[in-house]
């Protein structure tokens, strides 16, 4: 039931966050307005993965709380390095962007691992 409410808080936030960079940082953000976009996508793209993740975990029941944690870390390092280089210009965060990428990798290869075997 966690993995699913922390997704839909995290598809929830990239709504807002979208919304706010698309309004009301438009102009501070224009440049870099790609790369906001690119982390609002894999927010709300790996939100709904936890979502699928705690549904999934209730329906054939199996623990996949590791591929959920390791999403919740990607959106974290990902789409916040992503949003830090956009509105900051804190371009040294590109290098916490592939660690958050890889943690994505990480939750869909556990979560397809944990499935196969289940």
């Amino acid at each position: 039931m966690l993995l699913i409410q922390i997704g839909i808080i995290f598809c929830c936030l990239s709504v807002i966050i979208g919304a706010f960079g698309a309004h009301s940082l438009e102009a501070t953000i224009a440049d870099k307005m790609s790369t906001f976009r690119t982390g609002v996508q894999y927010q709300i793209f790996h939100g709904l993965a936890l979502i699928l993740t705690g549904i999934l975990s209730k329906v054939i029941d199996v623990n996949l709380n590791l591929a959920g944690y390791s999403f919740v870390i990607g959106i974290v390092l990902f789409s916040g390095a992503l949003y830090l280089i956009s509105i900051y210009k804190y371009s040294f965060f590109g290098i916490i962007a592939p660690i958050g990428g890889l943690s994505f990798i990480i939750g869909w290869l556990i979560l397809i691992v944990k499935i196969t075997n289940h």
